[in-house]
């Protein structure tokens, strides 16, 4: 990132972003709220990867002679990964039907993101947790999906801009 500073410096209209002088940022924002339910189906497919992982790993490993799937607190951790998910899909899958479709979806490119992207950072932690001490090892690629699902909170805008945007819509500019 560097900064760039223009001083007294003239741009021709015919290089101006948007379609009048001052449009750039609404430009940019309709960028955003397009782009968004794109980062959120990343956010699910990173988290489905480390769910599935997970569910494999645990399938395999036992404890006491049982694969630790068969223990109540990785089935229910297993449980609320996979609820996670399909709920995360189901947000993502109405906004791009949404934007497909023309219809105003700011607020829920907005839910879709937010709630995709918290969701990812929690289903990857529950993944790692689930592979125990391997987990956190660059052996398994569980770490790092932990490490990639971060980026889905920070990128097009962090959690807390989701949830500004989500309650303007929902109670008006304060």
């Amino acid at each position: 990132t560097a900064e760039v500073i223009l001083d007294d410096c003239r741009i021709p209209e015919d290089n101006l972003l948007g379609s009048d002088e001052g449009t750039a940022f609404y430009g940019a924002m309709k960028t955003l709220e397009s782009s968004r339910p794109l980062v959120a189906s990343g956010a699910v497919g990173i988290a489905r990867a480390a769910y599935e992982y997970a569910l494999d790993y645990s399938r395999k490993r036992k404890a006491f002679g049982t694969p630790i799937a068969k223990k109540q607190a990785i089935a229910f951790m297993l449980a609320d990964m996979k609820t996670k998910i399909d709920a995360a899909r189901l947000l993502t899958w109405r906004a791009a039907w949404m934007l497909d479709h023309g219809e105003p979806m700011n607020k829920e490119a907005s839910i879709a993101k937010l709630f995709a992207a918290d969701m990812a950072m929690e289903v990857t932690t529950d993944a790692v947790q689930i592979l125990g001490g391997a987990g956190y090892m660059k052996d398994e690629p569980v770490e790092k999906w932990m490490r990639d699902a971060k980026i889905f909170q920070i990128w097009e805008g962090t959690s807390q801009i989701q949830r500004l945007v989500i309650s303007r819509e929902e109670i008006g500019e304060l």
